[in-house]
């Protein structure tokens, strides 16, 4: 019997599914732009009691990688990581992108980004950033969470183990390191 516990924070809400032997058991999501890190936890315990299951049970988890919010996306990933060490078992990382051709197979898939961009990836392609007025085919952009999230337990529940999950950027953060000289730390001798 396999049971795999999904989940995903990678855009504005925390959602999780639980499948078993190939039947969607639960799948559950809370809008919020912040916060992920204190909820996440709290509801995949809930989600597993509610069908009488505890961490033990859980044979592989799923984990959404992203693109998305980076704070987002690091709080599951990490997440993914020490559950699946501390319970030893294959942690599958599932991109948006997968999620999103998992439903729609030759669709140009889609996840919004910032000032009117998108982050986009054909089937079997490269992604890539790109602002909506450059796109010449309708873009297919991602389901609600729970059926983001439940498709991303089917992936996990097929998938081959591979290297741990790591987060999918596509572009590097909008962040950048000061660009003022740092203070001069004087001795005291």
């Amino acid at each position: 019997m396999f049971l795999i516990l999904a989940f995903d924070t990678s855009g504005p809400h925390c959602a999780a599914a639980l499948w078993r032997d190939g039947a969607l058991l639960d799948a559950r999501a809370e809008a919020m732009t912040k916060g992920q890190a204190e909820a996440l936890m709290p509801m995949l315990e809930a989600l597993l009691a509610d069908h009488g299951a505890g961490w033990p049970a859980v044979t592989r988890i799923g984990v959404g990688t992203g693109p998305g919010n980076f704070t987002g996306i690091r709080i599951a990933v990490s997440a993914a990581r020490g559950l699946a060490l501390a319970l030893e078992i294959p942690a599958i990382g599932v991109s948006t992108f997968d999620a999103i051709h998992h439903l729609h197979p030759d669709a140009l898939a889609a996840v919004p980004a910032p000032r009117d961009h998108l982050y986009v990836r054909r089937a079997g392609g490269a992604p890539d950033y790109r602002h909506r007025d450059t796109l010449t085919a309708p873009p297919v952009l991602p389901p609600s969470p729970t059926a983001l999230v439940t498709a991303m337990a089917q992936i996990a529940a097929t998938a081959g183990p591979g290297p741990a999950p790591a987060p999918l950027y596509i572009k590097p953060a909008d962040a950048a390191p000061s660009r003022d000289a740092p203070p001069v730390l004087l001795d005291d001798a």
